[in-house]
């Protein structure tokens, strides 16, 4: 794979819980989505029992990606913007420059964390990253993501195949928001989204990565 990979974060063992292997977090880049995703099911279909976890932190150019519930009339009639039918769960959205994707290739029986309480920690890494700059932001019931005063600010989707998790989030940070105009953000029509930098967060995609991926991972280590 290409990348850099970051310092490597331990994960300590707690009592009498089995130590993991130290989980990579690495900053990607722009990467074509097709290339990504190529990538993330070749590292689950190829990962052991002592395969390291991985957290990936990149930013694609303009796609939209429709989930296996997605229904094409959520999307625009005419695009120029290619559009990737995929293997995650939910609706469509956009992924576009300036927006920060994290994927999360866990081992979720090794971990012993369930897909619901994945995606609570998810979601829960982006509400304690945007109160930390002042932001309040939370759930919305049957909708999973993060949303601030009813505009979603983070979608999430994500495959499991053989206990590996991959896809993950992704926050709107410093990015053209019209291409969700668009389409039915998540499938939900007229739903309104926003970013942080509309929100007075003078962070990069970048520097808001490795804050991110440290809170998400201190969150799965309290799952434990």
């Amino acid at each position: 794979m290409s990348g850099t990979a970051a310092p490597v974060r331990p994960v300590p063992a707690a009592g009498a819980r089995a130590a993991l292997p130290a989980t990579r977090v690495r900053e990607r880049g722009s990467l074509d989505f097709a290339a990504a995703w190529a990538e993330m099911r070749a590292f689950t279909a190829g990962r052991g029992p002592e395969t390291a976890d991985e957290i990936w932190l990149l930013e694609h150019p303009p796609v939209y990606t429709l989930g296996l519930a997605g229904r094409p009339e959520h999307l625009p009639a005419h695009t120029t913007i290619p559009v990737a039918r995929i293997d995650r769960g939910g609706q469509v959205t956009y992924h576009g420059p300036g927006q920060l994707v994290m994927y999360t290739l866990i081992d979720l029986v090794r971990r012993g964390i369930g897909i619901r309480r994945l995606v609570d920690r998810l979601e829960e890494s982006v509400i304690r990253l945007l109160a930390a700059h002042d932001v309040t932001a939370a759930r919305r019931p049957g909708a999973p993501g993060v949303y601030v005063d009813g505009a979603k600010i983070a979608a999430l989707g994500l495959r499991v195949r053989r206990a590996g998790c991959y896809h993950g989030l992704a926050l709107n940070v410093d990015m053209d928001l019209a291409p969700f105009a668009a389409i039915d953000p998540c499938g939900m029509p007229g739903l309104a989204v926003t970013q942080t930098a509309a929100l007075g967060i003078r962070a990069d995609r970048a520097g808001l990565g490795v804050v991110l991926a440290g809170i998400f991972l201190d969150l799965l280590e309290e799952a434990r």
